[in-house]
C-alpha cells in the first residue's frame, strides 16, 4: 500500500503484467494439471507451508459473528448457535459452525487504529504507517521468507484475489502481490495481440537495459526480473492453477457462485500449486447503517458458503495442516447500535479467526465483557497476530530486515506469539 495515498499496491499496476493475459501457448490439458496437483499433494512434494488470508475490507461486525452478546443492549437480534468447536457463533453461519473444530477465535483483539487506511495498513504489516517507511505486508514477508522452499514455482509467491492487498514495502517488487480476479484473470490485463507481443517485449527490453545502464538503483533490475518471470509464467503449465472452471461442477457448487466463493476456490488451487500466500478480498463490511439486514441477506450467506467450503476442501485434500487460514478485517464495529441501525468503527475489542497450519482448532482465546465494550484480561495487537501466523508457518521471529533508509525492522514488529493457539 502507498503510505501517502492508501492505494492498494500490486504487481499488475504500472508494470508489464498489465499487458499480459491468457496465452494460447498454454498447451497442457486441464485434466493433466488437476491430476498433477493432487499427485503432488498426495506424494508430499509440497514441502512448505502456505497461508490464506480472508480479508474482510471495511471492518466486519465481529460482535454479530464471533462474539455475540445475547440479552445485552449492544447484542443485536442475532442468536448464537452451537458449533463443532468449544464456542458459539452467529446463527447465520450454520455451515461454518460445522468446521469450527478446525478453527479458533481470538476474541481479544485491541488495535486502536479505527481509520480504514491506517487500520488496513496496520493489520497487514504489524506496523502503524509512518511517512518515511513502507513496511512489507503479510504476503510479501511470507513469500520472501519461504522463497528458498518454493522450488521451480513460476507463479509469484504472493497472489491477491479480488483486491490489491498491501505492497512489498522495502522488500522490493519481486514480492509484490500478483493481483487477479476471482476468475483468475490478471487485473487490468488486456489480451495482447499475438503479433504485437514480440515487438512490445523487444521494445521493453531496450528501455530496461538503458534504464539499468544509467545506474539509477535497484528499481530497473527489479522490474526487469519481474518482466522475465511474467513471460515465463505465460507459458508455464502452472497457469492452470488460475483456471477454476476446470474444477468439477460439484466442487464449484460447493463453493458457490459468489465472487468470494470463487475466490476461495482459486486460493485453494493456488496453495495446492505451491503459492506461499494468497489473500482473498471480500469487501463491503463498512456497515454504518442497516447492518443486520445487510449481514443476514448478503454478507453472511456468502461468507458461510465460501469459508466453510474452503476449510472442508483443504482438509479433504490433506492441505489444511500445511495451510494457515486467517480471517480478519481492519477492525471491528461498535457495540453501540447507532441511530441508523448500524455500527461504526471500533478497534478496542474485536475478533479474528485462525486455523490450519498446526494451530489448535475449536477453542476461543481471550474474551470481552458482557456488552463487548472492553477486552477482559490480556489483549492482542496486530503484530501479535502476525507473529503467531509466521510461527505457524515455521518462519523464525528473530529475523531483522533493513529498510531502504537503513533502519533495522524486526519481523512482525517483535509481536508476541499467541501461545494458546499452539498445542
Amino acid at each position: 500500500m502507498n503510505n501517502r495515498t492508501g492505494t492498494p499496491l500490486g504487481m499488475s499496476r504500472r508494470h508489464f503484467l498489465s499487458h499480459l493475459a491468457a496465452s494460447s501457448a498454454l498447451a497442457a490439458s486441464a485434466s493433466t494439471f488437476t491430476t498433477a496437483l493432487r499427485a503432488a499433494a498426495a506424494d508430499g512434494k509440497r514441502r512448505h507451508k502456505s497461508a490464506i488470508i480472508l480479508w474482510m475490507g471495511g471492518g466486519p461486525s465481529t460482535i454479530d459473528l464471533w462474539d455475540l452478546k445475547p440479552g445485552a443492549n449492544t447484542g443485536g437480534p442475532f442468536k448464537p448457535i452451537a458449533t463443532k468447536g468449544d464456542m458459539q457463533i452467529c446463527e447465520h453461519l450454520p455451515k461454518v459452525s460445522q468446521v469450527m473444530d478446525r478453527l479458533s477465535i481470538v476474541r481479544s483483539m485491541s488495535t486502536r487504529e479505527a481509520d480504514h487506511d491506517r487500520g488496513r495498513y496496520y493489520l497487514h504489516t504489524g506496523y502503524v504507517p509512518i511517512p518515511e517507511i513502507e513496511h512489507p505486508s503479510y504476503g510479501s514477508v511470507i513469500g520472501h521468507e519461504l522463497a528458498p522452499q518454493l522450488g521451480n514455482l513460476a507463479i509469484p509467491p504472493f497472489v491477491a484475489v479480488g483486491g490489491g492487498s498491501s505492497g512489498p514495502g522495502f522488500l522490493g517488487l519481486a514480492y509484490a502481490p500478483l493481483i487477479v480476479g476471482a476468475d483468475g484473470n490478471v487485473r487490468n490485463a488486456k489480451p495482447p495481440m499475438a503479433e504485437r507481443l514480440g515487438g512490445r517485449v523487444a521494445m521493453l527490453d531496450t528501455i530496461e537495459r538503458g534504464f539499468i545502464g544509467e545506474r539509477r538503483g535497484l528499481a530497473g533490475n527489479e522490474h526487469a526480473d519481474v518482466v522475465g518471470k511474467a513471460l515465463a509464467l505465460m507459458t508455464s503449465e502452472q497457469m492452470r492453477a488460475f483456471k477454476t472452471d476446470e474444477e468439477s461442477q460439484e466442487v464449484r457448487d460447493r463453493y458457490g457462485t459468489s465472487t468470494f466463493g470463487r475466490g476461495c476456490l482459486l486460493a485453494r488451487r493456488l496453495v495446492e500449486a505451491g503459492v506461499a500466500c494468497v489473500e482473498v478480498d471480500f469487501g463491503g463490511w463498512d456497515n454504518h447503517s442497516d447492518v443486520f439486514r445487510t449481514l443476514e441477506t448478503n454478507k453472511l450467506p456468502e461468507l458461510d458458503q465460501g469459508m466453510s467450503a474452503l476449510v472442508e476442501d483443504l482438509g479433504q485434500r490433506g492441505l489444511l495442516d500445511d495451510t494457515v487460514l486467517l480471517w480478519m478485517g481492519e477492525f471491528g464495529r461498535t457495540p453501540r447500535i447507532n441511530a441508523n441501525v448500524g455500527r461504526d468503527h471500533w478497534a478496542r475489542s474485536w475478533s479474528v479467526v485462525l486455523g490450519g497450519g498446526g494451530l489448535r482448532g475449536g477453542i476461543t482465546v481471550g474474551q470481552t465483557n458482557e456488552d463487548g465494550t472492553e477486552v477482559v484480561g490480556e489483549s492482542y495487537a496486530s503484530q501479535d497476530l502476525m507473529a503467531t501466523v509466521l510461527k505457524a508457518l515455521g518462519i523464525g521471529l528473530d529475523k531483522t530486515f533493513t529498510s531502504k533508509n537503513g533502519r533495522p525492522m524486526k519481523i512482525a514488529n517483535s509481536g508476541r506469539v499467541i501461545e494458546k493457539l499452539f498445542a
